[in-house]
């Protein structure tokens, strides 16, 4: 089992110390590569406190979407998403290079992450995008979802991922966050 984190998203908590003392309790990060959040200075922070810590690095693209966090999914064109998916993902990965790191995988944000999971023309460009990139990095994805199968048929290394803290539907995707049980935040519950 393979515990992870996003990261890189919220500054105040890299100025508390939230996200070193987090890398003490999980095995890899997903760094945001600046489509929801971060920017170049917090990728390069991310990137020392995983590197210190012995924590995979991953990338976490998203739509180019601050404004909603990439909550928010996006009528957007599949070259122009293979485009940004592939620009986010290879920023991380010359940051990552310049301080003497390593990516080893990428999981989607948000709305990528789970129109991806149903939507084989997204989960293609972000896995043409990966290709593009680096075709060595792992990609990280809903277990069970249409995504793992693209990215299984474009010959990508697959992590099949759950959530302990996310409620699912019968068919195996995420509840929306827009339902109050959305978020499981009972630590007995989500163990």
């Amino acid at each position: 089992m393979d515990i992870n984190s996003d990261v890189g998203e919220l500054n105040n908590l890299l100025a508390d110390n939230t996200y070193e003392k987090l890398m003490d309790h999980v095995d890899s990060v997903n760094i945001a590569c600046g489509g929801h959040a971060g920017d170049e200075t917090m990728m390069a922070a991310m990137i020392n406190i995983a590197i210190a810590k012995n924590v995979n690095i991953g990338a976490h693209p998203s739509y180019p979407d601050k404004e909603n966090f990439g909550r928010n999914e996006m009528d957007i064109d599949s070259n122009e998403l293979l485009d940004v998916v592939r620009d986010q993902v290879q920023l991380l990965v010359d940051i990552a290079e310049n301080n003497g790191g390593h990516v080893s995988h990428v999981k989607p944000h948000g709305a990528l992450y789970n129109t991806a999971a149903h939507n084989e023309v997204i989960a293609q460009s972000i896995g043409e995008a990966i290709i593009q990139v680096d075709p060595s990095l792992k990609v990280m994805g809903l277990a069970g979802s249409g995504m793992i199968s693209c990215f299984d048929e474009l010959g990508l290394e697959t992590i099949s991922e759950s959530f302990a803290d996310r409620a699912y539907e019968n068919d195996g995707s995420l509840r929306e966050r827009k339902h109050d049980d959305a978020l499981i935040t009972d630590p007995i519950k989500a163990a």
